[in-house]
Formats: structure tokens, C-alpha cells, sequence
């Protein structure tokens, strides 16, 4: 492969994952609402019909729950499923098939069967879709064992953790969030990181930001704010993936800066940061300063208001707010 690297936008490779994988390995097949001649609702799948026809690219009623698990059984019987939820709220709907079958029977049967199946979804506010179009819900897939998922925030994780879950013999989430689906940056030639491993974005030595998916954009922004013009020098940890998740990388972190906080869209009760915090208190109490912050959404649900959804969902001019009285 060549040591070239391109510059795509995180949508044109996700749509790149799914073409080349669809090339490269018969048994790949693509599921979802409107995923033919349209595209997909955000354009994921856009001229794959076309390439590969509507055996491989199958374009599926309104029934999540129905297409879900048709494609769990599809990979029960050695194909490698790529699902699209067009909306993550919408995967409310196959929650029985995702929970009770698809991240169960490897279990249940000893490992006779594998559920080689990648569910894909765009998940997050941001683009004013109103309360049943904007949901993070990464949450609650975080507690389902033999769940892997994926948060990637930018092209190339997008499209390298993408591949590989759909040759993984586990069943995968990939949550993409809408609001990146615009950004661009350099794909490479593979994942630069192992699948499992956070990466340390920026280096600080006075707070630990542990983050994920578009709120890594906004730590960002805000860790460079408060270096610039407060003079607080911030860490920021890229988490890639939920499970699994790597805690080492956490923990190693907040040994050294002493304060940690975790920045998620979701909301606040329940959520990941919830989790990541739970873990950092039981492993680094000694070393702690302060008590784990978390900075997510408040328990409401995303209102489709410009002023509202931006009140509602977190931001680098919030992160920068709260870690100023944080410290």
C-alpha cells in the first residue's frame, strides 16, 4: 500500500470504509433505510448501490428492529453485516435484538458462533433535529458485555477502526457524530493506534481531560484557550473507543496532573463520564487533589432552539468556564 496520505472529511471516510470493505470481501453486506439510489440520509452510502448492487447493499424497511435482526442472523451465518441506524435515537427500536441476541450468543453457545456485525449511527445534537434526533446514547450500550464500541472524533479513526470492526469476529458500535461528519484530515494507510488505545492529543501537567467523539473538538479548543490567556495547562485524552476502554492511559495521566475531569454530550446521570470518574476515583484516590469533575448535558432532552441546543450541549466556552473554577 502506498505510504501516501489523503485528506477526506471524516463523512467521505466513513464512505470509504464501507466501499473498500465491500470490495475487498464477498461475505460484506450493507443494511439500512435509504441506502440505495439516495445515499443514505447523510450520504454515508452514497454511489454504493450503484457499485455493488442491491444484493450487497440492501436498502431496508422502516423497521429497525426487523433489519437488525436480519443482519445479526446474516452473521450468524458467516456474513459481516455493516448496519446503518440513520438516526442513533432510532436504535431504540432494535435494543431486543442488539442486547438480548446479537452481544449474546457467542456467550450462549459457547463460542461455537461468532456475530461478526457492525451497527453504524449518527449519534449527537448539534444541527437543531430537535429531542428525537439528537441523542447520545453511547451510555447505555457502555453496560451490554460482548458490545465493543467505537466514539472515533476524527477521518482517520473514522475509517480504520471502521474496517477493522467489520472484520472483527465481535460485534461493533460505531458512534459518528453528525456534527463532524463535515470535518476533514488525513486518512493514512491504517489505524496509527492500536484498537484499545486512547491517544494523548496535548500534553499538560495541571488538569486531565478525558474525552471522546465531537466533545474532542471542543476540549481542544478550550485547552488552548486556557494555556493562551489563563496560563492553565490542560491534557487531552482521546478515549477512540468505549469498550475497550483504556483506563492505563487514564490513570497514568491523572498521576501526573492530579485532577481529572471528563467531558461527554451525553447527559449528565448515568452516562460515561459517570463511569470513567467511578474508575478514576477507585484507582487514583491517593493521588487526587480534587474530586473527579464531570461536564456533560444536563438531564433534558436536546431542545431543537438554536439558543436552547447550544445552551444544552457542552462547548469549549463552557469546558473553559468550569475548569476556570475547577482550579
Amino acid at each position: 500500500m502506498s505510504n501516501k496520505t489523503t485528506d477526506k472529511s471524516y463523512l467521505e471516510a466513513v464512505n470509504e470504509a464501507i466501499s473498500e470493505e465491500l470490495a475487498s470481501d464477498e461475505d460484506v453486506v450493507f443494511f439500512g433505510e435509504d441506502i440505495g439510489m439516495y445515499g443514505g440520509a447523510f450520504g454515508a452510502a452514497r454511489g454504493l448501490w450503484e457499485k455493488y448492487g442491491s444484493s450487497r447493499v440492501v436498502e431496508s424497511p422502516i423497521s429497525e428492529n426487523s433489519f437488525t435482526g436480519i443482519a445479526i442472523g446474516a452473521a450468524l451465518t458467516g456474513l459481516k453485516p455493516i448496519v446503518e441506524i440513520m438516526f442513533m435515537d432510532f436504535i431504540t427500536l432494535a435494543m431486543d435484538q442488539i442486547v438480548n441476541h446479537g452481544t449474546k450468543f457467542r456467550y450462549m453457545y459457547g463460542g461455537q458462533v461468532t456475530v461478526p456485525i457492525v451497527i453504524r449511527t449518527p449519534g449527537g445534537g448539534g444541527r437543531r433535529y430537535g429531542s428525537s434526533h439528537s441523542q447520545s446514547l453511547e451510555g447505555w450500550f457502555l453496560r451490554v458485555p460482548g458490545l465493543r464500541i467505537a466514539v472515533p472524533s476524527n477521518p482517520s479513526d473514522a475509517k480504520w477502526i471502521l474496517r477493522y470492526a467489520v472484520q472483527d469476529k465481535n460485534p461493533w458500535l460505531v458512534v459518528e457524530s453528525k456534527k463532524l461528519y463535515g470535518t476533514r484530515g488525513k486518512l493514512g494507510n491504517g489505524l496509527r493506534l492500536p484498537i484499545g488505545k486512547a491517544e494523548v492529543l496535548r500534553e499538560g501537567a495541571e488538569i486531565t481531560i478525558v474525552t471522546y467523539s465531537r466533545m474532542v473538538h471542543e476540549s481542544m479548543e478550550a485547552a488552548e484557550v486556557l494555556k493562551a490567556e489563563h496560563g492553565i495547562d490542560v491534557e487531552v485524552i482521546d478515549l477512540r473507543t468505549l469498550n475497550p476502554l483504556d483506563v492505563e492511559t487514564v490513570f497514568d495521566s491523572v498521576k501526573k496532573t492530579g485532577r481529572a475531569v471528563v467531558v461527554e454530550e451525553g447527559c449528565l446521570t448515568g452516562g460515561v463520564g459517570a463511569e470513567i470518574a467511578s474508575r478514576i476515583s477507585e484507582n487514583c484516590f491517593d493521588i487526587l487533589k480534587v474530586p473527579v469533575k464531570r461536564i456533560a448535558a444536563p438531564d433534558s432532552p436536546v431542545p431543537m432552539s438554536p439558543v436552547l441546543e447550544d445552551f444544552v450541549l457542552p462547548s469549549a466556552g463552557r469546558i473553559i468556564s468550569e475548569l476556570k473554577d475547577f482550579l
